[in-house]
């Protein structure tokens, strides 16, 4: 089983933005469809304690959200805002066209296949101070955090687009189409990062070429991961995310082209790759509000 390791995305993740009330709230599950992935009948994200299939998570976490089959847990401190918020986040990656539907049950199957979790602490020391860390729990389960607190902050970029999107691909998406999205190898992914960073390189280069228009810094963060980062601010690119002018200018040291138009621009292989239809990529950016058509 492919297992991430929550002790390397917490470093990856960015802290920002408060918090509310953590009351907990207790209803029947969602139901799913006739083969049990891929059907949510009701436009409510409902809240609820962990099933007995996460009982190992219950010394961390004290409630529980089903999206598609996909786990989403939060420690006692989340609000209730920021977990539903998440979970409608996944929900919109899921089900981009809101008909009720996964868009791509094989993206579903491939992440419940992998026991892919979100996992909500309220923030970092939240995460590490719970003891999880040293519990191997993350082991067991492709284990993606998201603090409350970078969870749509007021007035800040929401954390949601990026620690989600890296749950569905990781899990899902990368999975399904290993030959065109694998972040490991050769891939039409990685050939299109190689040429955005300037190169091929397995580790972080002492200086990137003047000519890259992607330069992750992270040197904690290898090959795969990489990969893992340039779908997002592709991916997110596209979708809308990246391009407002005070954006533009927060993420230049990493990410150049922060528009779709300047995206397909300078990267025309990437720009290719997210918009072929046979992939069935997200074409609407999430903005928590998951509300399927009736």
């Amino acid at each position: 089983m492919r297992g991430v390791r929550l002790t390397v995305l917490v470093l990856l993740s960015a802290a920002c933005g408060g918090s509310e009330g953590t009351g907990a709230t207790t209803v029947d599950p969602a139901p799913t469809g006739a083969d049990g992935v891929g059907d949510l009948s009701t436009s409510d994200l409902t809240i609820g304690p962990l099933p007995a299939e996460l009982a190992d998570w219950a010394p961390y976490a004290n409630r529980h959200i089903d999206v598609f089959g996909v786990h989403v847990v939060a420690f006692p401190r989340v609000s209730k805002r920021a977990l539903i918020h998440g979970a409608g986040v996944l929900a919109q990656y899921l089900d981009n066209d809101a008909d009720g539907t996964a868009d791509d049950k094989r993206v579903v199957r491939a992440m419940t296949d992998e026991r892919a979790i979100l996992v909500m602490p309220y923030d970092e020391e939240d995460l590490e101070s719970s003891g999880i860390l040293e519990s191997g729990l993350e082991e067991e389960y492709g284990a993606q955090p998201l603090f409350d607190v970078e969870t749509a902050p007021s007035g800040g970029f929401d954390g949601a687009l990026e620690e989600v999107h890296h749950l569905v691909f990781d899990y899902g998406w990368a999975l399904v189409h290993p030959d065109r999205l694998g972040p490991e190898g050769l891939s039409d992914l990685t050939t299109a990062m190689d040429l955005a960073r300037g190169g091929h390189f397995e580790q972080v280069p002492g200086t990137y070429p003047a000519d890259a228009w992607y330069h992750y810094d992270d040197r904690t963060c290898e090959y795969d991961c990489m990969a893992t980062e340039y779908f997002y601010w592709s991916h997110t690119t596209i979708l809308g995310a990246q391009g407002s002018s005070d954006r533009c200018a927060d993420i230049a040291e990493e990410w150049e082209p922060c528009t779709p138009e300047r995206l397909a621009d300078v990267d025309s292989l990437v720009t290719a790759l997210l918009r072929d239809p046979d992939l069935a990529l997200p074409t609407v950016l999430p903005d928590g509000g998951y509300r399927p058509r009736s």
